[in-house]
């Protein structure tokens, strides 16, 4: 998984570069999201990242067109796959908000109503 990560992050910093663009350099350390002591969280932290990365490269298809797009759908499966691989729990679309998925009071796309019917309050 890391070689396939490295793999991408090196093919994404020629478009970036292309487009007049400078890649940010990978930080020296990053702070955990809870302490690593054994297998079974090193294992969580895995699902946990994948997942995170999940909505990254949503958001990168979202905003993308063409070729860029296409590799940004790519990474989405790939980091979706992984994140399953690690036991994550994931939604349909994975990358979208839970209320973008399910429809929520909050704005979100919700199931039409029959014609004619009164919306459900």
């Amino acid at each position: 998984s890391y070689t396939a990560h490295q793999a991408r992050r090196d093919a994404l910093q020629r478009p970036v570069a292309t487009a007049a663009a400078s890649p940010a350099a990978a930080a020296a350390g990053y702070r955990l999201p809870f302490a690593v002591p054994d297998t079974a969280t090193a294992v969580r932290l895995a699902a946990h990242l994948e997942t995170q990365l999940t909505a990254v490269w949503a958001d990168a298809v979202a905003g993308t067109a063409g070729p860029l797009r296409q590799t940004a759908a790519g990474a989405l499966r790939d980091t979706a796959l992984r994140a399953v691989h690690w036991g994550a729990d994931l939604s349909a679309l994975p990358g979208l908000p839970d209320s973008a998925v399910t429809g929520s009071a909050s704005g979100s796309p919700s199931a039409p109503t029959p014609s004619g019917a009164a919306p459900k309050s």
